[in-house]
């Protein structure tokens, strides 16, 4: 994708992949997922997680698998509250854009 993307929107993306995972995700399959939507290095979104963890929007725990560590990450609720308002910012934002690029609502 051709666009910038910003902090917060890369907090609200790695917070929407996070809560769809019931017992958390791990820090490598979030960030395939988010690479699978935005081209962002790895390097970018360990950052973004550890900023999410300090702001107690998500809980981390290490569980062993395969022999290897593996670190899961769980939204909080203040993590979900978040997302709610990114989501809520989100639709105001593209229903701005959709009335620029294609004029307004039909």
């Amino acid at each position: 994708m051709t666009f910038v993307s910003s902090a917060a929107l890369l907090d609200a993306i790695v917070l929407a992949v996070v809560s769809r995972e019931k017992d958390g995700a791990y820090g490598y399959r979030i960030t395939q997922q988010v690479k699978d939507v935005l081209d962002v290095s790895e390097s970018a979104l360990y950052p973004v997680l550890r900023r999410l963890q300090k702001d107690d929007c998500l809980t981390v725990r290490d569980a062993t698998f395969n022999g290897r560590n593996r670190r899961y990450y769980q939204t909080t609720a203040k993590g979900l509250a978040q997302l709610d308002s990114y989501r809520d910012d989100w639709t105001a934002y593209k229903e701005k854009i959709d009335q620029i690029f294609w004029g307004e609502p039909q």
